[in-house]
């Protein structure tokens, strides 16, 4: 089995790794091109209440380059982040096919780890 050296993450604030593992919804309509996933953080790790104000993406980062999306809802208390949910859509196959390579690549790493 080849080993896989290349980054495989997941960040909110570029060049730190998000640590907590999301729960990962993925919804595609009916035609199949369309769709989008859910990403459910429960104790995020890169995002404090001294730097959630400054936060604009979710960025999935692989060999092939980064994926991104500006659809990010954090639920918060008073002293720290609840939740974080961020979504992921896509508008075409060829999106959706890119996805999921990422999608392959970032579920290995975490087997590996």
């Amino acid at each position: 089995m080849p080993i896989n050296n290349k980054k495989v993450a997941i960040q909110f604030v570029k060049g730190k790794d998000e640590k907590d593992n999301p729960e990962i919804r993925l919804f595609r309509n009916n035609d199949g091109k369309k769709g989008k996933v859910v990403y459910k953080f429960n104790k995020p790790s890169t995002i404090t209440l001294e730097n959630y104000r400054s936060i604009e993406k979710m960025y999935l980062i692989d060999e092939e380059g980064e994926l991104s999306t500006r659809k990010i809802d954090l639920t918060i208390s008073e002293n720290y982040i609840n939740e974080v949910t961020s979504i992921y859509t896509w508008n075409s196959e060829k999106e959706f096919e890119r996805f999921m390579r990422f999608a392959r690549r970032y579920a290995n790493s975490l087997s590996t780890n």
